[in-house]
């Protein structure tokens, strides 16, 4: 629908997972508690009582929503979702369903939500919010606290869990809807006992209230793209409108241990990797409890942003590879856990597309055939110019063609990009005819 067509052209956005998880930092009476920081509450089984503790040290002082917007910009990101509610119960917006939010329960008294909204809007990016909208460890109703509260199974029986959803829930995805300007999207969660009636309210809240806010994949509910498994870009193109939610080291909310940072090398690959099989990287970073962004995030996140500078035609407003035996090959012998073929991926080189013209970006020369040359599947049509995107004179480079009918260029021997260096196939006839 027109409702996904930015969606389907900006293809990058900054995810970003803050709560009073990122002043544990993954550790809890001084011992480590394993697993994604978001989840210290349930994977330490820590009492409502005791958790709610971290809302009188929530205090902030170095966030600033103008200077993470700055981030995502200089980055290449074109898009924001913050998480609004995570499955800790907390809201970091002013709510009057429930008190537990940044504005009332907290010494910092600011509405986190609203800061960012406007200042996404300032630096002209558009603005999401993450809800988890079934689990909520705060809540006697909520799904998932089985320490403090009965089994999941009972609340659905004896109607606390839909009490929950009527009276924080769905008031507080209203409140968002309502009070924050115009949503890009609003990013559910974890659909545990979300079908049928229950997802439908949600669904009919964002399209009374805001009918131009994108839906996503997990609220139980088909929405307007999917949501892959996190940090699961698929093997081959996939149709429609999609996205791959993805870390920057292994977890979302901030670990104070954890420093397994992607490189910029990897993040771009990653990120043409999605393009080129048709879906929208969603890349997070989990600040600290002071609001500080890690350093070596933004570092890495601007180099990025740098690579795209130059190369961003190749990303934005892209279509989807028109080949495929780029993306690698079924292993004749490997085997996974079904019984199936382990897919072993190609990492030489991607493509995407606009009418007219390929973007080949070669990220490892060593693997890209005869001689050092870049060659790519047959097809018919003339070639007509090619040429590497980040060259403003736009020099023309030889095409020559292999014996199979297949073409290849001979690339650059200077002013390669070691994150990536994009070839422009320009072609006649508009349409790529295999």
């Amino acid at each position: 629908s027109s409702r996904v067509a930015w969606f389907e052209h900006d293809k990058f956005g900054l995810f970003i997972h803050w709560g009073l998880y990122s002043i544990a930092g993954g550790y809890w009476d001084g011992r480590r508690v394993p697993g994604a920081g978001e989840w210290i509450m349930k994977r330490g089984q820590i009492p409502v009582a005791r958790y709610e503790r971290l809302a009188a040290q929530f205090n902030p002082r170095a966030f600033d929503a103008d200077a993470w917007a700055q981030l995502a910009v200089d980055s290449g990101m074109k898009y924001v979702v913050i998480t609004a509610k995570h499955h800790e119960g907390f809201a970091l917006f002013a709510s009057k369903a429930s008190r537990y939010n940044s504005v009332d329960a907290t010494p910092f008294h600011r509405d986190i939500v609203g800061e960012l909204a406007a200042a996404c809007r300032r630096h002209g990016l558009r603005f999401g919010v993450y809800y988890s909208q079934a689990q909520d460890w705060h809540e006697p109703g909520g799904a998932g606290n089985d320490w403090d509260f009965p089994a999941d199974a009972v609340k659905a029986r004896d109607g606390s869990f839909d009490a929950y959803l009527r009276t924080k829930s769905e008031p507080q995805v209203r409140e968002l809807l309502t009070n924050y300007g115009p949503l890009a999207l609003l990013w559910f969660d974890t659909p545990l006992m979300m079908a049928g009636a229950r997802a439908h309210r949600f669904v009919e809240l964002v399209r009374t209230l805001q009918p131009g806010c994108l839906i996503d994949g997990r609220l139980g509910e088909a929405g307007d793209y999917r949501s892959m498994r996190d940090n699961a870009i698929p093997d081959h193109v996939e149709p429609g409108p999609w996205e791959v939610p993805a870390t920057l080291n292994n977890t979302w909310g901030y670990r104070r241990d954890d420093v397994n940072w992607k490189s910029p090398g990897r993040l771009v690959f990653n990120l043409v990797d999605v393009v080129s099989k048709g879906g929208n990287y969603l890349l997070n970073v989990g600040p600290t409890g002071d609001g500080v962004i890690p350093t070596t995030c933004q570092d890495s996140l601007r180099a990025v942003g740098r690579w795209l500078h130059e190369n961003g035609a190749a990303i934005y407003g892209a279509g989807p590879s028109p080949f495929g035996e780029e993306f690698g090959e079924s292993s004749r012998t490997l085997r996974d856990r079904n019984g199936a073929p382990v897919f072993l991926p190609f990492k030489g080189w991607r493509c995407t597309t606009k009418p007219g013209r390929l973007f080949i970006t070669v990220f490892e020369m060593e693997h890209v055939g005869q001689q050092g040359y870049v060659v790519f599947p047959a097809f018919r049509n003339q070639i007509t110019a090619v040429y590497a995107l980040a060259d403003p004179k736009h020099t023309p480079l030889d095409v020559k063609t292999t014996a199979d009918g297949r073409r290849y260029i001979a690339p650059l021997r200077q002013g390669t990009n070691p994150l990536g260096t994009v070839y422009v196939v320009e072609y006649a006839g508009g349409r790529l005819e295999r």
